[in-house]
């Protein structure tokens, strides 16, 4: 396998769906979502609330108020769930927008997202260290009861970002929880831009955006699960972690995204590399 190959593969992963397998969802005129034929035909048991075209779904413009629309999709949901259409709710609320986060037409479950094929924000926060041997990242390795990728290695902190809480303090949160991360050593976190896919699954479509961040840490932390997500943490060498990454499928699928940025950044994967601007473009898809 050519090393570009290596770490195209994962971006071409994150990148692949067919539009011809999902019907737009409108709000107000403008595209929240995309949805797969089973989902269509579970939101047409409601008339009133969704009309259903051939080439588009539409959500009625009679509720306009964002906690009406709210509302009346936790029903939709839930109902949802009790059918065994949606696996299960989650109890974190997702916005449904068209654009960034801030500009909600409503909120949702975390779950019921991708069903919808909805816009979900997280965050991912490469943790590393800078020593006489170079630079080297702590890594996670996924809880073996997790639900989504077991076992599977992980950014140091990484998680989904709730409607109800700012960037900051949600980054601040999870650092906590997941590598018990001081607050004040949260803070000097630098965010670093954000990276975005679309991806379609068997359930729905996610076109995810990461913000992610670096934050360099002292020699002597090391980082403590405090939340049961993280089963152990792994200091390893820069060209270990893209030996993984470039090799093998051993990271959660999108966390490679955000791995491949750091090594861009930090001059690891340079200009010079074959198919360096695919690369880099495949980090940024247009959602």
């Amino acid at each position: 396998m050519k090393e570009a190959e290596g770490y195209l593969r994962h971006i071409r992963d994150c990148n692949h769906w067919n539009p011809e397998n999902f019907r737009p969802l409108f709000i107000d005129d403008r595209c929240v979502g995309r949805l797969k034929p089973k989902m269509v035909k579970a939101l047409a048991q409601w008339p009133n609330l969704f009309s259903v075209s051939e080439n588009r779904v539409n959500f009625t413009s009679e509720i306009s108020e964002v906690d009406d629309r709210t509302q009346a999709l936790d029903e939709i949901v839930n109902a949802l769930v009790e059918q065994g259409v949606i696996s299960h709710s989650h109890g974190e609320r997702y916005p449904v927008t068209a654009s960034g986060r801030e500009d909600a037409f409503a909120t949702i479950d975390r779950t019921a997202a991708p069903y919808f094929g909805l816009r979900a924000y997280g965050q991912h926060l490469n943790g590393y260290v800078r020593s006489g041997e170079g630079i080297k990242l702590w890594i996670a390795r996924r809880a073996s009861d997790r639900k989504i990728y077991p076992g599977k290695l992980d950014n140091m902190v990484a998680g989904g970002l709730p409607q109800s809480l700012g960037l900051a303090e949600n980054l601040q949160k999870e650092c906590w929880e997941e590598a018990a991360v001081p607050c004040e050593l949260a803070l000097s976190a630098i965010p670093v831009g954000a990276l975005t896919y679309c991806r379609e699954t068997e359930t729905g479509l996610k076109p995810d955006t990461l913000y992610c961040y670096d934050l360099e840490l002292p020699e002597d932390f090391v980082p403590q699960n405090t939340d049961g997500e993280v089963e152990a943490f792994y200091l390893m060498s820069l060209e270990e972690v893209a030996r993984i990454v470039r090799q093998t499928d051993e990271f959660k699928l999108n966390c490679n995204l955000v791995v491949i940025d750091f090594m861009i950044r930090h001059g690891f994967l340079s200009p010079g590399a074959p198919d360096y601007l695919e690369i880099v473009e495949g980090l940024h898809e247009k959602l």
